[in-house]
């Protein structure tokens, strides 16, 4: 699956926003990857995610034991590259604002990990999983995401294997140029912002 071909998947799903965006790390954006609504409809999701599995070196792939992924936006991914790695999924909940396994989840020590997002930006929230897979008793071996928004800047101190990096500006909310400012900011996705 090409570049294109990944965008074309958003287009169509209506997930490709334009405007004044509030990211989850507080940052602001004028353009805006909705992976929720490109996820929505299965048989999409399943090419992506089947797109994305193939993304992970096949050395890595052989090593994941289980994949996990953190709520909300990484759950409908996660779920459908256990799906295409027949592996187990699950994911990490924030119920008290710090990732951890909950619902029966549960790593036997060692457990060779594959986290996987829907978008990273800045990469905290994957780190933050990282540590709790961690502190489950787990080893992340790699990360896996549909979007790699961080022009390639995101240190996860895992390999890192996103489907699509895609160079989108961004700018701290008292730094946005005045055409972005004239717009009324939104907040799309599901964490409040830093």
């Amino acid at each position: 699956m090409s570049d294109d071909d990944i965008l074309d998947e958003f287009r169509a799903a209506g997930a490709l926003l334009e405007g004044h965006f509030i990211l989850s790390s507080g940052l602001r954006s004028p353009r805006y990857l909705q992976c929720a609504r490109v996820l929505m409809d299965p048989a999409r999701a399943e090419r992506l995610a089947q797109a994305l599995a193939a993304k992970v070196l096949a050395d890595v792939r052989s090593r994941v034991e289980a994949v996990v992924s953190p709520a909300m936006g990484g759950v409908i991914i996660g779920h459908e590259m256990g799906r295409a790695l027949a592996k187990p999924a699950m994911f990490l909940e924030r119920p008290e604002g710090v990732f951890e396994l909950r619902r029966g989840f549960r790593l036997d020590p060692g457990t060779k990990v594959l986290m996987v997002e829907d978008v990273v930006t800045t990469g905290l929230s994957s780190r933050e999983a990282i540590d709790a897979v961690r502190r489950a008793g787990g080893e992340v071996v790699a990360e896996a995401a549909l979007v790699d928004r961080s022009s390639g800047k995101a240190d996860l101190g895992v390999p890192f294997f996103p489907l699509l990096r895609i160079d989108v500006p961004t700018y701290k909310a008292d730094a946005v140029p005045p055409e972005l400012a004239a717009i009324p900011a939104v907040k799309p996705g599901s964490r409040a912002a830093a």
